[in-house]
């Protein structure tokens, strides 16, 4: 029996089983992040790892947190109930009272909309006024807002059911310099109803609003578990998630809390039979904190991360009711292989991959970790329609999703195991493979159709100004070098060894390339990014010059100094190429 056969046999989420427990437990928990039910769920889980004596460490950060206590929202229709989302302003306690403007807000068609801007150009009457729009306040939405002059925000979310959030773009704990990047102003949501009214007094006249938020802001003691299961080598594998909740948030994310402790014991079971080695971390302040748990743990190990980890595996919102399909599953196409055919293997269901926004705790970008999952299971779309479910991020596609309604009933025992075995398979071979099983020329097949696009954008007369030509011959040249590199790998001339560290320094490469904009062991707003987010201005430019607009040059500069960053970086990885381009032969010819 193979070593992911042995594992798979050990799936379960049968009543008594552990990972069950923890959801029966989770269940009477509402786990804001530095409270006391938190605080129990971590306990819980450091007592099952106890239980089975997996060597753990309980790490104990002051983190950053926003906590929503309440909203309303006053006008002459009513005074009407809402919710602050996290990094909200606090209004004085008679409120905060403006003329409200309505901005009509684009409907959202998937969850990856929901991290974008709902709307085109901005109406030039919003300073000085409160904002009402349609649908979540999102962090890019609500800056925009503030940049250009809003008071304040009134979000109508799309249902009967008001959801928590966060609106701030600056990811986990602010530094000093990110400290002005915070939201400055009340925000609240509030139901469609009550919002369909309020847009209605608004289009009848109505001439003032006052909104009510009261969020508590700072530094709050939390708690951060880690499983190690040591294998042969000390390269590892992070498989991670996060255990705090809205209120006590079954379908996000206890189910996959539940997840990463079965797979910590079934991992630990097996420790003998394992190549490499195995963290398993549940993370604090994901809801309150945009990613604080996770973005603490990248700074606190930054440097042994890039050492020694191989792959990091997010774990969120798997094995939810009616979740059959995976029609948009989060991989970095250097995992395309290992992702699909676990996929396929277990569910017998063909994925649809979406690139990895910058959103849930993909916090090691910059440091260059392959990463791979984050949400993964859906309700199907046809079901989605039918039930009136619109686009959320997370419990499997139901609209229980950061609301008092993600109980228990979300969580789905069957789908749960079928997930399990997906991460189980997923992970096996990250685990036991003798070669890494990440694949380099898709990633440069990604880049290479980001480089075109950018390229296109540049005419004949912009090129004598800004040209991206020293990027295409540093790709070309990596391009040429990879191919040659993988040919190796699979006519078995490489020592796998070597063949493994390489394929590390490459992703601490290439993974920035293509995910990160700012400089490594940073960490980028919470905003989306294209590929190649270093380039993503080129487009800009030839607008720009053709307006004669003051400030293409200075935005030509900065480029500049990113295609040097870029270009060092290709140039750097096929150094290493070339390095290791006489093959180091496992097995000498007469050897």
């Amino acid at each position: 029996m193979s070593l992911v056969e042995s594992l798979l046999s050990k799936v379960s989420f049968a009543e008594g089983s552990e990972g069950w427990s923890l959801i029966e437990r989770f269940a009477v928990l509402v786990r804001e992040s530095g409270s006391t039910d938190e605080r129990a769920a971590a306990h819980f889980i450091v007592s099952r790892l106890e239980h089975a004596e997996i060597p753990h460490d309980v790490y104990e950060p002051d983190l950053y947190l926003s906590i929503p206590k309440g909203a309303s929202v006053a006008f002459a229709g009513g005074d009407v109930a809402g919710k602050p989302p996290s990094f909200a302003a606090s209004t004085p306690k008679r409120g905060l009272t403006a003329a409200p403007v309505h901005v009509p807000a684009n409907p959202s068609t998937d969850a990856a909309d929901l991290f974008k801007s709902a709307h085109g150009s901005l109406p030039d009457d919003i300073a000085g006024k409160i904002v009402v729009t349609e649908g979540m306040p999102m962090p890019v939405s609500v800056a925009r807002f503030e940049a250009a002059g809003a008071v304040g925000q009134v979000y109508i979310n799309p249902g009967s059911r008001v959801h928590w959030g966060i609106c701030t773009t600056v990811w986990g704990a602010p530094g000093a310099s990110q400290l002005g990047q915070r939201p400055t102003t009340p925000v609240a949501a509030i139901d469609r109803w009550d919002g369909n009214k309020l847009v209605e007094a608004i289009a009848d006249g109505l001439d003032k609003v006052t909104i009510h938020t009261d969020l508590e802001e700072g530094w709050y003691p939390c708690q951060l578990p880690v499983a190690k299961i040591d294998g042969q080598e000390e390269d590892f594998v992070l498989a991670h998630g996060h255990y705090d909740s809205w209120d006590v948030g079954i379908g996000d994310n206890a189910v996959g809390d539940a997840t990463l402790l079965e797979l910590a014991q079934i991992f630990h079971e097996h420790r003998e039979d394992l190549r490499r080695s195995l963290r398993v971390a549940w993370w604090p302040a994901h809801s309150t904190g945009r990613y604080g748990g996770s973005t603490w743990f990248a700074d606190k190990f930054a440097l042994d991360l890039s050492r020694r980890c191989v792959a990091a595996v997010n774990i969120d919102s798997p094995g939810c009711w009616g979740a059959t399909e995976y029609d948009a599953v989060p991989w970095m196409a250097e995992a395309e292989e290992v992702c699909r055919s676990s996929i396929v293997s277990v569910a017998g269901v063909e994925p649809t991959r979406q690139r990895p926004l910058r959103a849930g705790d993909y916090s090691f970008d910059q440091i260059g970790l392959t990463s791979f999952f984050m949400l993964l299971s859906n309700i199907p779309e046809e079901e989605r329609d039918r039930l009136g479910f619109y686009p959320v991020g997370g419990c499997g596609g139901n609209i229980a999703w950061h609301t008092e309604k993600d109980r228990i009933e979300v969580a789905d025992r069957a789908n749960l195991e079928r997930d399990l075995r997906v991460y189980l398979t997923a992970i096996g071979r990250f685990l036991d493979d003798e070669v890494l099983p990440l694949d380099f020329r898709a990633t440069m097949a990604e880049l290479g159709d980001a480089l075109e696009a950018y390229e296109a954008t540049i005419d004949k007369d912009l090129a004598k100004v800004f040209n991206l030509v020293p990027v295409r011959e540093s790709y070309d040249a990596l391009l040429e070098r990879l191919t040659t590199f993988y040919d190796d790998i699979e006519e078995g001339n490489f020592d796998p060894d070597v063949a493994n560290e390489v394929l590390l320094r490459l992703a601490r490469i290439l993974v920035p390339i293509g995910y990160a904009e700012g400089p490594r062991f940073e960490h980028d707003p919470a905003t989306p990014r294209v590929p190649m987010p270093k380039l993503a201005r080129v487009p800009e430019l030839a607008e720009m010059r053709e307006t004669e607009s003051e400030l293409f040059p200075f935005v030509v500069t900065d480029l500049q100094r990113r295609v040097n960053q870029v270009v060092a970086g290709f140039a750097e990885a096929s150094w290493l190429l070339q390095r290791v381009a006489v093959p180091l032969v496992a097995h000498p010819p007469g050897g």
